[in-house]
């Protein structure tokens, strides 16, 4: 009784906020999402689609004004806990018992929903006597065997259909419906012969259906949306297709047999605003020396008498494909793709302004065509006869730029070639940059950098720019406070990540900070001296945020910040790096120390700890200790460090209450692992809680001269927590516990003990 009692409640409570929903549309938007399955990833492209078929925006709307009030109107019910937010923006879910609520609503006289929608049918649901009453019927997510013949529904507007794979349609399934809108199948083998009497429709939707009769679409003349998603039956587009006046989008992607679209069908298409094609359907744009059919083709020429056009995704699979003096429309969304590479690349509906350049020569004109309206992430890869992807005259198309990716492109050089742009700063909205493997690439920014500002840029990663000496220049550096991420890897010219001066004279203010940083990975920079300059350590909290750092391979490092006249203590008030918690410094032979003793302090200690091949340990294991970084140390790990004889001297060993896992190998000279003394007299400390307590993985390999694991009285160590013991290669060894550890080793598992 509690249950129903909760249920009714739960039920009272969303139909008083369903109540009080300001506007139409929104209350129609919540009842469209209870039509997909339960716990299902609702796309709001689908719903704008039924929402324009359904005839809820005005005809005059372009589709997407009608999607922003959709998406206005999911926004609202997110805010009143009636919509639920998903992992990506273009989709969202419904709770179970808010999806029930709302078929509830929508079986009621005023909406006449039947929805069955993942719930295993096998057959159409006979047990409903009538379905004269019906207005909308979702049975998506079912695998329907058989379909009736002869149904009378008069009113019904919507029908949302899942049909078992390959399931043919009866000829006469349609003829009492007459006043469908929205049709969306799935699954099915369709003659599209038995549409011809829904003259009404305006959204038919079909999905990885065996279509064929293509030629009767001709017949459904108040059609606006038109989608074959996956249709692999479909080789061509019918010239029929061109006659449907009222057509505002047409989507075919993933047809990948769609090999010939008739010459001048886009063309005759003048209300169409959104055209999607994507990466794996029809790739045959005429133009001399491409087409593959002998001509009569589709051109990209056609895209330019469509005066209503907005959004559009395709491939172009060569530059031939492109006309000489062809000039992309202006859009407000699109995907667009030259050359062959795929990697990435969605399928789905255009969300922004992207251009993908892929596995082609690329002169500077062909770039130029594509440089389109807003342009917002730019990927590259594997382009020839690319010296400098945007040079100075482009830069005013830069104000969009969120995403920038380049891979492979084996000439490039540079990447902004800046000028002398007065407006607005240069680059202010770009939030990442990925430049990966460009062997003649010299520098990111050639020019002067006074107009530049990064304040957006959040992830910077870059690898294998052999010639690269440099990455910023102070002034730009200054700019870099909502900087996250700093990944550079296999850079081995590399010297400077910020270069100590600017190479324009300019009196730089302000040391440069970086208050958001997180993670700096920096690997196989050999030539590299420092990571920082001695500026950032001027800079009070200038890495306040940063959580991981990794090094490794930079046989030239010698700090992570530079010092000052060889002074390891800069100013008294030195920065601190409070949420330091991963460090891990490998082959960096050269490296002195992480930090200058006044830059260690770490309030809450660092919880992972990896040193590898270096002979300074002890020093390092000593300074964090000294600066109360170690008290919460979870992770150590040690290997191929020369002159580390005890990792784990008695003092530091009383600071690790936290210590789980501990794996040490290949340091040569090695005699003991854990330090063990008496007990402070006057000093409970240890009795309370035992040396070791928390260790739960202990590896040791390759420790020729390691003469016992624990080294003093082991009578206040428990090895209580220890799940894991491997030991290999200890060629010095003579016994691993004593009496009194072996009886505390009650969680025990795995013991591996080998070499």
């Amino acid at each position: 009784m509690e249950q129903i009692d909760e249920q009714n409640n739960a039920y009272t409570c969303l139909k008083l906020s369903y109540d009080y929903l300001k506007y139409e549309e929104t209350k129609s938007c919540f009842v469209l999402c209870c039509l997909f399955p339960e716990d299902y990833d609702i796309p709001i492209e689908d719903l704008t689609r039924y929402a324009v078929g359904c005839g809820l925006h005005q005809d005059t709307e372009p589709i997407e004004d009608a999607r922003k009030r959709v998406s206005v109107a999911i926004e609202n019910l997110k805010d009143c806990c009636m919509l639920l937010g998903t992992e990506t923006e273009e989709h969202v879910r419904m709770h179970d018992l808010v999806r029930d609520f709302a078929i509830q609503i929508a079986s009621s006289e005023e909406y006449g929903f039947m929805v069955k929608a993942g719930i295993g049918l096998k057959e159409w649901p006979m047990s409903i006597k009538s379905f004269e009453a019906c207005t909308t019927i979702s049975l998506m997510g079912n695998k329907l065997t058989e379909l009736p013949e002869g149904l009378v529904c008069p009113r019904l507007k919507v029908l949302l259909l899942e049909l078992d794979d390959g399931m043919n349609v009866p000829q006469r399934f349609f003829e009492g419906m007459k006043e469908i809108e929205v049709l969306s199948l799935e699954g099915e083998c369709l003659s599209l012969q038995s549409l011809e009497l829904l003259t009404k429709l305006q959204s038919l939707v079909l999905i990885r259906c065996g279509c064929k009769d293509l030629i009767w679409l001709r017949k459904l003349q108040r059609l606006k949306i038109l989608v074959f998603i996956m249709c692999l039956s479909i080789e061509e587009l019918p010239d029929e297709i061109g006659e449907l006046k009222e057509l505002r989008l047409l989507d075919v992607t993933g047809c990948r047999s769609l090999r010939r679209i008739p010459m001048n069908l886009i063309g005759r298409l003048k209300k169409l605003e959104e055209l999607l094609i994507g990466k794996d359907s029809f790739k045959g744009w005429d133009d001399v020396g491409c087409d593959s059919t002998g001509g009569m083709n589709a051109s990209l020429t056609e895209l330019n008498s469509l005066s209503q056009l907005a959004v559009l995704s395709l491939r172009i699979p060569k530059v031939e494909c492109i006309p000489r003096d062809f000039v992309f429309p202006s859009l407000l969304k699109y995907d667009l793709m030259l050359g062959n590479t795929t990697k990435y690349y969605s399928n789905g509906y255009p969300t922004s302004t992207r251009l993908i350049l892929g596995g082609t020569s690329l002169n500077a004109k062909t770039f130029e065509q594509l440089f389109l309206h807003k342009l917002e992430f730019v990927e590259v890869r594997d382009c020839g006869d690319v010296f400098t992807l945007f040079p100075a005259r482009l830069q005013q198309g830069l104000k969009n730029l969120r995403r920038v990716e380049i891979e492979d492109c084996k000439s490039v050089e540079e990447v902004f070639e800046l000028g002398e742009e007065k407006e607005l700063p240069l680059l202010s909205s770009l939030t990442e940059l990925k430049l990966y493997r460009l062997p003649e690439l010299k520098c990111i920014w050639k020019g002067p950098t006074r107009h530049v500002s990064l304040h957006s840029l959040a992830h910077l990663h870059l690898d294998s720019l052999d010639k690269m000496t440099f990455i910023s220049t102070p002034s730009l550096a200054q700019s870099l406070s909502k900087l996250e991420t700093l990944c550079i890897s296999k850079s081995g010219e590399l010297k400077h990540i910020i270069r100590e001066e600017d190479g324009e004279r300019e009196i730089i203010p302000e040391s440069p900070c970086f208050p958001k940083l997180k993670t700096i990975i920096i690997e196989g920079c050999g030539k590299l001296e420092y990571v920082f300059p001695v500026s950032v350590s001027l800079t009070l909290q200038s890495l306040p945020q940063l959580k991981r750092l990794q090094v490794s391979d930079c046989g030239e490092l010698k700090h992570i910040i530079r010092e000052e006249d060889g002074e390891r203590e800069i100013i008294p008030e030195s920065p601190r790096f409070p949420k330091l918690k991963t460090l891990r410094i490998s082959h960096c032979g050269k490296l002195e120390y992480v930090f200058p003793v006044s830059l260690s302090h770490n309030r809450d200690g660092i919880i992972d700890l990896t040193i590898e091949g270096h002979e300074e340990v002890g020093n390092w294991l000593a300074q964090l200790q000294q600066n109360g970084s170690v008290q919460r140390l979870e992770f150590v790990q040690v290997d191929d460090c020369g002159d580390v004889r005890a990792p784990f001297p008695a003092k530091l060993l009383r600071a690790l209450n936290n210590l789980k896992e501990v794996i040490v190998g290949g340091c040569k000279s090695l005699e003991e692992v854990f330090e063990l003394v008496e007990a402070d007299e006057g000093s409970s400390e240890e009795k309370e809680l035992p040396l070791l307590s928390s260790l739960t993985e202990l590896q040791l390999y390759q420790l020729p001269e390691l003469k016992c694991i624990w080294k003093g009285p082991p009578r206040h160590v428990s090895l209580q927590s220890l799940n894991l013991l491997f030991l290999t290669s200890l060629d010095k060894l003579t016994f691993i516990f004593t009496p009194s550890l072996a009886r505390s080793l009650s969680k025990l598992e795995r013991l591996y003990i080998s070499k």
